[in-house]
């Protein structure tokens, strides 16, 4: 499975994003997908999950509240909303994927990953 996510950019602080996560050669819809993120000079962190049929979803405690994970397995794509951002979510978030159960919160859980894409919150 490889993965692509999308949607980054320049936002200003508490603004919002979205990003999307596809993948080709096959569809998303029989893995649970997560989003990481690593900010300049820091580990990659989770950031939320998503089953493949679109409940239970599991996020970070600084995404509680602001992002939201959601799926549209008709267009095979997962999507993080990112709200009320502010300069520490700068980061490049990538999307990961695994048709296992694991401990979602942890990146080794997950067996595919893509590119990511670059979020900056900068006023």
């Amino acid at each position: 499975v490889q993965l692509q996510a999308s949607g980054g950019g320049l936002v200003q602080p508490g603004g919002s994003l979205r990003l999307s996560c596809a993948a080709s050669g096959r569809t998303l819809n029989n893995y649970v997908t997560g989003w990481f993120r690593q900010a300049p000079g820091k580990e990659r962190e989770f950031v939320a999950a998503i089953h493949w049929s679109g409940t239970p979803t599991y996020y970070a405690a600084s995404a509680k509240g602001r992002f939201t994970i959601s799926r549209d397995n008709a267009k095979g794509t997962v999507y993080l909303q990112l709200n009320r951002l502010k300069p520490e979510d700068t980061a490049v978030h990538s999307c990961a994927a695994t048709g296992y159960r694991g401990n979602y919160y942890s990146e080794r859980s997950f067996g595919y990953w893509g590119q990511g894409t670059l979020v900056t919150v900068s006023s």
